[in-house]
Parts: C-alpha cells; structure tokens; sequence
C-alpha cells in the first residue's frame, strides 16, 4: 500500500509541470512579426519596449538576425494588426507580415 502511494506521488510530481506548462501557452497567443530595420541592441530594445506598451501584450521576444518581433498577446483580448503595425511605426520600424499560431 505505501508503494502505491509513492509510486502515485512521484506520477503526480512528474505530470504537474506538464499541466502547468499546457495552461501558460493557452493563456497566450503567439504573434510572430516580420520588421525591417532591426540592426543593434538598441533597436530592439526600442520596438520592444513600444510593443509592451500596448494593452493585451504579455511579453515580447526580439530576434534581430531572423528579423522578427515574438509577441505573446492574453487570450481574451483582441490586439488587432493594425494596433501592432502602429506600435512598430512608432518605434521607427516597419512590419510586414504578422502570423498568428
């Protein structure tokens, strides 16, 4: 009976950070935007720090050699591509196409 318990603990343990990790990426929506003119740290941090500033926004991922902004925008909130091509222009940059997964 005590190896059962165990043995049903150490499953629970082992499955929880699944659970955790399913519920976080279904609390997000991943926006990936292609940007023209990202080349320097600054640059990023820039667009960055436009992007977060629009409501919904959870966190946002630069990658400057692909070129592209990771948005992760709340479930729940619509964020409209319009309203990111304006926080990117504001930044000084320019977004092509937007993919939403």
């Amino acid at each position: 009976m005590r190896t059962l318990r165990l043995l049903f603990i150490i499953g629970l343990l082992l499955t929880a950070p699944l659970t955790i990790v399913s519920a976080q990426d279904a609390a997000f929506q991943s926006v990936i935007i292609q940007v023209d003119g990202l080349s320097c740290p600054f640059c990023a941090y820039g667009l960055e720090k436009n992007l977060k500033k629009v409501a919904g926004v959870g966190s946002v991922d630069i990658d400057m050699k692909a070129g592209q902004a990771i948005v992760q925008i709340e479930q729940g909130v619509d964020v409209t591509d319009d309203t990111l091509r304006q926080a990117i222009k504001k930044a000084g940059f320019t977004a092509r196409n937007i993919t939403r997964k």
